[in-house]
């Protein structure tokens, strides 16, 4: 976790997600990315990337830079790295392109929360970073004077998930020095036996070495109504699923909950890239 990219529109928001990271940062030695993307229209980009006095373009690189000056200044941030990026491009697309080229490590994003996916951070933009990033996504929900993580929920049907997302999970619950609870949901209409579910997860963890973790089976309506519901009975302080691209967040899900979870769920919420 040497690398954390932090998209930023200057929101609360995004200063929440923002605080998080620094606190990774602090831990882990940590550089920051600190991304701000300009939306204009590519005729503009274009002129603007030969080196034109577009007014408008000067108008915003130069907002942008007073905005990021602004946001240096938080205490938070003092004595870390921080690596201040403008860029011209489509939201998702500059997102994305700036993780690759950097050799990002994490994205830290910021979310409304309950008030809906299309209000998480420079709108519907978040889901597709969240759905296609080659890397984890932890999305902020709130503000965190201290991010720490006691225990972390890892849902999944061990079934369909790549064994890679647990190797990532793993690394993050060693960084945060967290227990990892997985999670089987049944359901009424996709019900595993116990002795089953059991058996599945213990093959689905096997070559990854990891101690601090537990085994549940839970019961529930959904599998978004147990994710949530089991969360909240043993206190999670984060909740990690998978993506797979084009089909939405934990695919092993019939139907997608991808952004009924990351919406409902009132707790910090981690993607890993099937």
């Amino acid at each position: 976790m040497k690398k954390i990219l932090v998209p930023t529109d200057f929101s609360l928001e995004a200063d929440q997600a923002l605080k998080v990271a620094a606190q990774l940062a602090k831990k882990h030695d940590s550089e920051i990315y600190l991304l701000h993307m300009l939306d204009l229209p590519l005729d503009e980009v274009d002129a603007f990337s030969q080196y034109s006095e577009l007014p408008e373009a000067m108008f915003f690189m130069k907002l942008a830079h007073q905005k990021f000056k602004k946001t240096m200044n938080q205490d938070h941030l003092k004595g870390i790295t921080i690596h201040e990026i403008v860029d011209f491009n489509k939201t998702f697309t500059g997102i994305t392109n700036t993780a690759k080229e950097n050799g990002i490590d994490l994205i830290v994003m910021g979310s409304h929360g309950a008030s809906g996916f299309k209000e998480v951070f420079i709108g519907s933009n978040t889901e597709k970073v969240v759905r296609t990033a080659e890397v984890p996504v932890l999305v902020i929900k709130n503000d965190h004077d201290e991010f720490i993580v006691n225990d972390f929920v890892f849902a999944s049907d061990f079934k369909n998930d790549n064994k890679e997302t647990y190797r990532q999970a793993v690394a993050i619950a060693k960084a945060l020095e967290a227990k990892i609870h997985l999670l089987f949901v049944n359901t009424p209409n996709n019900f595993v036996t116990t002795a089953t579910a059991k058996t599945r997860i213990l093959d689905f963890i096997e070559g990854t070495p990891f101690e601090n973790y537990t085994i549940s089976i839970f019961n529930d309506e959904t599998v978004e109504k147990g994710i949530m519901n089991f969360s909240h009975i043993i206190g999670a302080d984060l909740i990690g699923i998978s993506t797979n691209g084009r089909q939405g967040i934990a695919h092993f899900f019939n139907g997608s909950i991808s952004e009924d979870l990351v919406n409902h769920a009132k707790r910090p919420v981690i993607t890993f890239k099937i």
